[in-house]
């Protein structure tokens, strides 16, 4: 490898934060014109990596060099990387929803002219922004009109608006649907053919092997190995093999189902849109969940799953018209989360930054915060008990913190989730709704989370599994019913179902449920 070809190296990086070594001497090498994966498990040290490059975490704050192009920087802050063409866009998208395409991709890098902002000029950068990208909006359209696709295209977008060399994108496709994925990695292809360098950070191996020219490995903030593509090194097995130490047999945990009575029922459940009058979220939704079983929820982006999950749970989301639930054959009316926990239902939201959790909160806080009767036996709260349960889901999920009194705002994202699933799994729920409940998370951790889901089906619970990702619901789930426009389309036990079929059944509107 010669020096000319490359346009990013990384020596011996170390940061620290209190009590945790979070990189030890990280190497890194990105070549010119190159789309450059960056995996390891949850923790690993990956996104601190990326901050130290980026100037989140300044010069100064950390030890060893970067050098890019050839040149040793220093950089100070976000604005001074940005400056020498690096920008990074997060896995939490840092949009402002009000605000108008335009306004966000020059919100803090405005088009001047004469000391006013030049909106026409303005306006017609952004088009031909949008154009490169491959999104076809009005510059003026809020961004809360837009997907999560269209939204991640806005992003990168505004990164091309400040002349962009070094593209680094933080799991880029964990909130898009397959089409939307799809699209993002054929304009990362597009973006390497005109000579820019992207560095990728993501946990779908998949995605990595079909668009990846090399893959630099990093566990326990360590380099382990870089992999090469152009070497036929590039394999989902090498790269799991190098991220957890070991080889996995299996993606999926062996269990031998044993479903028992039902044990909720929805029946006709009917929601309609709160902002928009008329727009039902759920027409005619029927479904069950057994004692032991695992239920999964497919259905494209927008086809109403999540709608009708948190509708369920607690009227959370929606307009209650019409529907019936009941637990053990018997009518219940839940009109509130509370009423929810009570009859023995936990929900653990896709959105956990904003729905989930927190941010100002300890670990130890956000273990018990759903169920504080649990730790309040005379009407005070026993910080003994509060510490206890903090401390039981912090080694049985293997939360990675030295320290229960830690922000949660301190964690890696997929540590973040295992915060959420303590918080429920405290409430000691007969009925566990998971929506999501592996996004952002690595390979390794993904194994343990469908063990405990595994361990609370055999212990006689109901799981009701939403995901985006077709293997996962096929490798976990006992039945499937699927999701579109609101209605149920279809109910098929995993073991009969395939992909493609369940695909069909994604995209028709017409019920073909049991």
């Amino acid at each position: 490898m010669t020096t000319s070809h490359i346009k990013l190296e990384m020596r011996s990086i170390t940061k620290e934060f209190p009590g945790v070594k979070a990189l030890d001497r990280v190497d890194l090498t990105v070549r010119a014109g190159e789309i450059h994966a960056i995996c390891g498990e949850n923790g690993a040290g990956k996104s601190t990596l990326m901050k130290v490059l980026s100037g989140v975490y300044p010069h100064g704050t950390y030890t060893g060099d970067i050098v890019l192009e050839g040149e040793t920087v220093e950089f100070k802050d976000l604005k001074a990387s940005e400056r020498a063409g690096v920008v990074i866009i997060h896995q939490e998208l840092a949009l402002i929803p009000e605000l108008s395409v335009m306004e966000n991709i020059y919100l803090g890098n405005e088009v001047v002219h004469r000391g006013l902002i030049d909106w026409d000029q303005a306006r017609l950068q952004t088009l031909d922004l949008l154009a490169r990208v491959g999104l076809d909006v009005d510059p003026r359209t809020p961004i809360k009109n837009l997907g999560v696709g269209q939204q991640q295209l806005v992003e990168i977008a505004k990164a091309l608006s400040k002349d962009v060399k070094l593209l680094i994108l933080d799991e880029p496709t964990s909130a898009l649907n397959e089409d939307d994925s799809e699209n993002l990695l054929d304009l990362l292809r597009g973006f390497r053919g005109k000579g820019m360098t992207s560095i990728m950070i993501s946990h779908k191996l998949n995605e990595i092997e079909a668009v990846a020219d090399a893959v630099t490995i990093i566990r326990d903030g360590q380099t382990i190995e870089r992999l090469s593509a152009a070497d036929g090194e590039l394999d989902e097995d090498r790269i799991i093999r190098g991220m957890v130490g070991r080889a996995l047999e299996s993606r999926y945990p062996h269990r031998d189902p044993n479903p028992g009575e039902v044990l909720l029922e929805v029946e006709d459940w009917n929601v309609e849109d709160p902002t928009i009058p008329g727009r039902m979220l759920a027409r005619g939704s029927s479904f069950t969940v057994r004692r032991g079983e695992i239920v999964g929820f497919a259905g494209v982006m927008g086809a109403g799953r999540t709608e009708l999950a948190r509708s369920v749970f607690g009227r959370s989301f929606g307009i209650y018209r019409s529907g019936t639930v009941r637990m053990h054959g018997k009518e219940i009316t839940m009109p509130t989360v509370e009423s929810a926990i009570k009859n023995g239902l936990a929900y653990v939201p896709e959105d956990r930054k904003t729905l989930g959790l927190n941010l100002l909160d300890s670990i130890r806080d956000t273990i018990v915060a759903a169920d504080l009767d649990r730790i309040t036996p005379r009407l005070l709260l026993d910080d003994n008990l509060e510490f206890q349960a903090a401390e039981k889901y912090r080694k049985s999920l293997r939360i990675k913190t030295p320290d229960v009194n830690r922000g949660v705002a301190t964690l890696s994202g997929g540590n973040q989730q295992k915060v959420v699933l303590g918080k429920w799994m405290f409430t000691e729920p007969e009925l566990l709704i998971l929506d999501e409940p592996t996004r952002g998370i690595d390979v390794g951790a993904k194994y343990e989370i469908y063990s405990l889901i595994n361990k609370l089906a055999d212990e006689g619970k109901g799981v009701l599994m939403i995901s985006s990702e077709l293997p996962e619901l096929l490798g976990m789930c006992d039945r499937i019913y699927t999701v579109c426009e609101g209605r149920i389309t279809g109910e098929v036990p995993a073991a009969e179902a395939d992909q493609e079929s369940l695909m069909r059944l994604m995209t028709t509107t017409t019920s073909s449920a049991a």
